[in-house]
């Protein structure tokens, strides 16, 4: 049912309501809700991530709980991510919402999967092979359906964001786009919603959500998508993944 209303309002674009297009704070949360799934608890400590520096250099690990906990004076573990961007081939774009369950960022509408590479078999774990692997986690798509051919690697965005106050996001994120015609199963444990949004519709749809979006998200949205929308054919020309970016990360 939450997967139909997320598409029914697809085509609702017709309504002019005011909605929070940006990473707002919500209430403090304690450190562990009560409505947070035990598998997603459990990933806090098994998975370990990557630690970097500001030029995305591997420097350690830490857990993916250490990774995200918000210290008093505001910051948080610098750390590598990825965030898949995900279209059919029509061009139309899988867009989802987090699930309630989720420990960071519950609830807000994000690209199709974004997520970390870990530290595995005492090696840091590849951006594309962590990307596919979450793909297969979240939404359900086949591996044998994600060449990693079709990965294109865009760029890397370096932001801050103090989330809840509780849990938040330092990253060096790299941005991969895949566009491919896939099957399609949601992990309800990760995503509430999704749809396939045409780029014609897109700002319309935007406003209709009934919620935020993740910063990450926003500040691609805000920055690049459009571009990039606009040259599917020609991503690997505009591709700059040796390039980190710092894009404004206001609330606008």
């Amino acid at each position: 049912m939450l997967v139909r209303r997320l598409t029914r309002s697809l085509w609702n674009t017709v309504r002019v309501e005011k909605r929070f297009l940006a990473s707002e704070p919500l209430k403090p949360q304690t450190e562990e809700k009560d409505s947070v799934d035990p598998v997603q608890l459990e990933a806090l400590d098994k998975d370990i991530c990557l630690l970097v520096d500001e030029k995305d250099n591997f420097v350690g690990t830490a857990t993916k709980r250490e990774c995200h906990k918000v210290g008093d004076d505001g910051e948080v573990l610098l750390h590598r991510a990825f965030s898949v961007f995900l279209f059919n081939k029509r061009g139309d774009m899988l867009m989802q919402r987090r699930s309630s369950q989720k420990v960071t960022y519950p609830d807000y509408y994000t690209n199709a999967c974004c997520s970390h590479p870990l530290y595995i078999d005492e090696k840091a774990e590849d951006v594309v092979t962590a990307a596919r692997r979450r793909l297969n986690l979240e939404l359900g798509i086949p591996l044998d359906q994600m060449d990693p051919e079709l990965f294109t690697f865009m760029t890397r965005v370096h932001y801050h964001d103090p989330g809840d106050g509780v849990w938040g996001e330092h990253e060096i994120d790299h941005i991969l786009f895949f566009q491919a015609d896939v099957k399609v199963k949601p992990n309800s444990n990760e995503i509430s919603e999704y749809c396939f949004v045409p780029k014609a519709e897109f700002n319309a749809f935007i406003p209709t959500l009934e919620g935020p979006l993740t910063p990450w998200f926003n500040m691609i949205r805000r920055h690049r998508l459009k571009l990039w929308w606009d040259n599917l054919h020609r991503l690997k020309e505009l591709a700059e993944p040796d390039k980190i970016q710092k894009f404004m990360s206001d609330k606008k």
